[in-house]
């Protein structure tokens, strides 16, 4: 965990390594069910960015019970549990306390071969870069919280954020000459693509019209509804990227919006890639893209073009 990876790592012998996070918010959603799903996807998303296989989990609780009916917590566990079941982890126990404000999330524990980890860094000049799900999903949530995000878009937004990292995991793992990986969650796009060249030989190039996002999305920005951790991203690695003058200044804020469950943004060897995403079309991941390339100039910078 030496260089902010996703998930801390263990070896307990030659063939074999533990994968452990920690992961837990307040709602973003108002249905407790779908919530408790959202916050087990993002938990184990540390893990599969890793490469690893989740194995058990443990529940993370924050409730008023004071203030809140019992039931509503009940629906938050049968959905998390549910997700569980879903990637195939056991829940194996958890702790709960009162707290005025309403809390959900896991400790993961997952495993993986020493020798197929995947960090954050070690993308290699002429990698692409594949992103598997749209960006968006911390603008609609603002949105939704301030009344103004229809049904259906909270619908496709909620889809994305319960669709599990599993399959792309499995996927990229099965890939040869894959380098380098990370989960996009509260940093944005940008912030974790900073991650993944910071203090590296390498710079990275993303292509603005490739990346995949909500197109509704783009009026909820230019009104300025959007989250304070986006502009928090923003400001803290702003200094490293190069805006394009095709880029225009509201693609630029999507790009540092905090996710919620967001996907895989893997750097594989170019002979890969195509193959990569067919694969992942194939098993229903039909909004995977190649958004760009790691380059041997601009090192440490991200230029958007």
């Amino acid at each position: 965990m030496e260089h902010g990876e996703d998930a801390g790592v263990y070896k307990l012998r030659d063939d074999l390594a533990i994968i452990q996070s920690v992961d837990f918010f307040t709602p973003i959603v108002d249905d407790p069910y779908i919530f408790g799903q959202i916050a087990v996807t993002n938990a184990l998303s540390d893990v599969y960015a890793m490469g690893g296989k989740p194995l058990t989990a443990m529940n993370i609780v924050c409730f008023p019970v004071n203030k809140m009916d019992i039931a509503i917590l009940r629906e938050i566990l049968r959905g998390g549990l549910n997700k569980m079941q879903e990637a195939g982890v056991l829940l194996i126990g958890g702790h709960s306390v009162e707290d005025d404000e309403l809390k959900y999330g896991l400790s993961v524990t997952g495993v993986i071969h020493p020798d197929k980890v995947l960090l954050n860094r070690g993308g290699r000049a002429g990698d692409k870069l594949i992103l598997t799900k749209p960006l968006g999903t911390g603008i609609i949530s603002t949105a939704l919280k301030g009344g103004i995000a229809d049904e259906a878009l909270v619908a496709k937004s909620i889809k994305v954020m319960t669709n599990l990292n599993k399959t792309a995991a499995e996927l990229m793992m099965e890939t040869p000459d894959v380098h380098a990986c990370t989960d996009v969650t509260g940093f944005g796009l940008l912030g974790h693509a900073a991650e993944m060249i910071d203090g590296a030989d390498v710079g990275m190039v993303i292509r603005v019209s490739s990346v995949p996002f909500f197109p509704e999305i783009r009026e909820f920005v230019e009104m300025g509804v959007v989250p304070g951790g986006l502009h928090r991203n923003r400001a803290f690695r702003k200094s490293l990227i190069d805006i394009g003058s095709d880029c225009p200044d509201w693609m630029v804020d999507i790009f540092f919006d905090p996710q919620t469950a967001g996907g895989l943004l893997i750097s594989v060897s170019e002979n890969q890639a195509e193959c990569l995403i067919k694969k992942m079309y194939a098993r229903g991941i039909v909004e995977a893209a190649i958004i760009g390339e790691v380059v041997a100039e601009s090192k440490g910078r991200i230029r958007l073009v």
